[in-house]
């Protein structure tokens, strides 16, 4: 033997419910399908690590996105607003070029400035300042000064330093061209890049922080509800869990609360079930221990009991066989407590109440039957149907005096039909009448009678099952009346 998670285990068990066996499954599964096993690793990680993760990507991505939104609008609007004043510039100085003023430029100022004017010719380049040629024919420029462009606008790269070239036109077969370092707007742009991967990073880590606080708090609600249910689990006391507020985790204690209800109640019907048919089942079989030990002392002396008493015993142990079978089976059916099937059939509940009169005749045949039925057809189980109407029958004709006559009336009401069956005994009082249906109630004068209490506890089962309901009622002769109702449709 082996201990696994505290329970024993036979060696070389194969048991599905093993852990060993679960975790070789698993890997067995996740090596016959890797992509289905990698595509599900997130669910093996704690609901609290998911939300910070979560968290922590979605700023991480929202910060990515700004921080480049950031960094493109800024280049563009430093990138124009540079055009624009290397437009202004070139337009101001061929305005006043062609007045005949010089404005040529000290080359410490040009320097200082980053701003270089050159005048451009169709057929070469002269300069105003700089006798490096930093253009070529072909440029733009040159088809700016031979008209064939309006103005010019683009980057060019001398001496591994990027400058911004703008042409305007100055006379027929000339422009001016002026350039500006953009040294200044990559240093800028360099800066705003440091400080948003900076910020950006802050930001990631901040939400991490967040996510993983958010996650705690937030989720402590559920950490109760679980240290609760896993307790209920371990104690299998089945207390309400306390429910706070009107949010989604309260509405999951609230519904817990209500399975904790079912379950309750389900499980003292199963321990008062178990109960009231021990104590049922003691009699019956004390009555019948008694008489196999006569017939076992007559065994041995022979002249210890005459043969009619024998004979007698042996009829008391075959009415004692007789009601412990149908006790038997009275549990059977009353432990059955599965729904009923959602399509079963649609029958005719008058036919399955002939067939029911018909049993019961055989087994009072001192009672005159009074019926009157009307076609009803209800969905269910037949089988059902015609034992909780026997029951139904069996009752009234054990309480109904010898030649007294059963009613029985089947009609079709406004979408329900109802069973009615009045008896001319003694009937059941109104603080009784809600218990006459209940397991192994009987009255205080009928204890002497035979029968297991569970007939009429049947017949409200198989009644409820099909969505109907059972009742206790006067019978107007002043006997009892039992009364069921159920939904279905008349034949027309």
């Amino acid at each position: 033997m082996t201990e696994v998670n505290g329970r024993a285990r036979p060696e070389g068990s194969d048991d599905p419910a093993d852990p060993e066996v679960i975790a070789d499954s698993s890997d067995s599964a996740a090596s016959q399908h890797p992509g289905e096993s990698d595509a599900r690793w997130h669910y093996r990680r704690s609901l609290a690590s998911r939300v910070t993760l979560l968290t922590t990507m979605a700023v991480g991505i929202a910060v990515a996105v700004l921080s480049l939104g950031v960094y493109v609008t800024a280049r563009m609007q430093l990138q124009s607003q540079l055009d624009n004043s290397l437009v202004d510039r070139a337009k101001a100085t061929a305005q006043v070029l062609r007045y005949g003023v010089d404005v040529r430029q000290p080359e410490s100022l040009a320097r200082a400035s980053g701003v270089v004017v050159y005048q451009v010719f169709g057929d070469g380049l002269t300069r105003l300042n700089d006798p490096n040629l930093p253009f070529s024919k072909g440029s733009p420029e040159f088809a700016v000064a031979n008209g064939e462009r309006k103005m010019s606008i683009r980057t060019v790269t001398v001496n591994g330093m990027e400058q911004r070239v703008v042409a305007v036109p100055l006379t027929k077969g000339s422009a001016i061209v002026v350039t500006q370092s953009l040294a200044d707007q990559r240093e800028v742009l360099t800066r705003l890049g440091g400080v948003s991967l900076l910020f950006g990073l802050l930001g990631v880590v901040g939400a991490g922080i967040a996510g993983w606080g958010v996650a705690r708090n937030g989720l402590r609600p559920v950490r109760r509800l679980t240290a609760s249910v896993e307790h209920i689990a371990r104690t299998e006391q089945l207390d309400p869990l306390p429910v706070e507020g009107d949010d989604e985790v309260a509405r999951l204690a609230s519904a817990f609360n209500g399975m904790l209800a079912s379950l309750s109640a389900s499980r003292d019907r199963q321990r008062r079930l178990v109960t009231d048919a021990g104590h049922e089942l003691r009699t019956p079989l004390t009555s019948l221990r008694t008489n196999v030990d006569l017939l076992t002392q007559a065994d041995i002396d022979q002249k210890a009991i005459d043969p009619e008493a024998r004979a007698e015993l042996l009829d008391d142990i075959r009415a004692q066989i007789d009601e412990l079978t149908t006790l038997i089976g009275d549990l059977t059916e009353l432990a059955r407590d599965e729904p009923l099937a959602p399509v079963v059939g649609e029958v005719d509940l008058s036919e399955i109440l002939d067939i029911a009169l018909a049993r019961a005749r055989r087994r009072a045949v001192d009672a005159t039957f009074d019926v009157e039925t009307d076609h009803w057809y209800v969905v269910g189980e037949a089988g059902s149907l015609e034992r909780a109407i026997t029951n139904l029958l069996d009752n009234a004709a054990k309480w109904s005096p010898a030649g007294g006559t059963i009613t029985v009336r089947l009609s079709a009401g406004d979408g329900v039909g109802v069973l009615t069956v009045d008896d001319e005994g003694p009937g059941i009082s109104p603080e009784a009448r809600e218990r006459v249906f209940d397991r192994f109630w009987r009255a205080e004068e009928s204890r002497s009678m035979t029968g297991s209490g569970l007939g009429l506890s049947i017949v409200r089962q198989v009644v409820e099952r099909h969505s109907g309901s059972a009742t206790a009622t006067e019978a107007p002769g002043g006997g009892a009346r039992l009364m069921l109702v159920f939904p279905g449709r008349s034949d027309a």
